[in-house]
């Protein structure tokens, strides 16, 4: 099989699961309780949750199958359910995945759940997806690490990408707020969107603080200090180095956003209309998404290679 069918995967696995997080977790803390009942919201549990659920359903049993046929070296056609079964009760990578399953299926019956407790439907699939999200450290170096020092290593990873995960949710969420429509300057989304930016700012910056310390945690975990210099020379350091490099584009972008666009938008609603302010947020939002999904594609590229190679 093609190193690229399992990189997407693996780019499918990350993106749907961080995004089921994030966007589920946003209203919680973005949004006010009345705010919640609004169309985002609905739309979010109606349509946009459950379909990422079930890319990442999808997404976690392809997965499973080939990491299997890996593992045990053959091929996709080769593989049956009693080696699926064996890699279910023998490994941890395997009871990882089923755990993550279990989480998943729970998360689309919360949404398929017809009632008006929006805010437990949000927590849950919330939390749910955090269970699923925090399995995937069993299918990348962090597996490898043994100990009390994998504990630790598996314990950071899981904070890295639990603090991704709101910091993607929340440029998606903004991006939808900010999108444009007829009327979208003098509909309420705007003010919405320029206080939600305004109160992530302290989130964001935990989120930042946090994905800083843990990904130092994790890159001497993986190559340790000694070896920065070798991981460089080969094509695992290399993708590091972009993926660095992204990160401090996003950083960036972020801080542009948080110290200079929400304030003029915010002034530009009190005094006129924010149409130039919106489109400049806008522009500023679309580009961090990118920035977001490239990290996302070097991440899932990178838990591929071996980093000393």
């Amino acid at each position: 099989m093609p190193e690229w069918v399992g990189i997407c995967i693996r780019f499918a696995q990350f993106a749907s699961q961080m995004l089921l997080v994030g966007i589920a977790a946003f209203p919680l803390y973005a949004l006010r309780s009345n705010e919640r009942a609004d169309a985002t919201v609905n739309l979010a549990l109606g349509a946009v949750l459950p379909i990422l659920a079930a890319i990442a359903l999808c997404a976690t049993v392809g997965g499973f199958i080939v990491m299997s046929a890996n593992m045990m070296g053959v091929t996709l056609a080769e593989i049956d359910g009693t080696m699926l079964l064996s890699m279910v009760s023998e490994t941890d990578a395997g009871r990882a995945a089923l755990g993550r399953l279990a989480a998943l299926v729970t998360a689309l019956l919360v949404l398929a759940w017809r009632t008006d407790r929006t805010g437990f439907r949000l927590c849950a699939v919330a939390v749910l997806g955090a269970v699923s999200l925090s399995t995937l450290v069993w299918s990348g170096h962090a597996a490898a690490t043994e100990g009390v020092a994998g504990t630790v290593h598996r314990v950071s990873d899981t904070v890295h990408m639990l603090s991704a995960a709101i910091w993607l949710g929340a440029i998606l969420c903004f991006l939808w707020l900010l999108r444009s429509s007829d009327g979208a300057a003098s509909s309420g989304r705007p003010a919405i969107a320029a206080r939600a930016l305004a109160q992530f700012g302290r989130i964001g910056t935990a989120c930042v603080a946090l994905i800083i310390a843990t990904g130092i945690v994790n890159g001497q975990m993986i190559v340790g200090w000694n070896g920065i210099g070798d991981s460089l020379a080969g094509p695992y350091g290399q993708l590091l180095f972009a993926k660095l490099a992204a990160f401090v584009a996003m950083l960036a972008l972020a801080a542009l956003n948080r110290w200079r666009l929400t304030p003029a938008l915010a002034n530009a609603r009190q005094t006129g209309e924010p149409r130039a302010e919106l489109m400049a947020m806008r522009r500023s939002v679309v580009v961090e998404a990118a920035t977001a999904a490239a990290i996302i594609a070097l991440v899932a590229w990178l838990g591929t290679l071996d980093p000393l190679a």
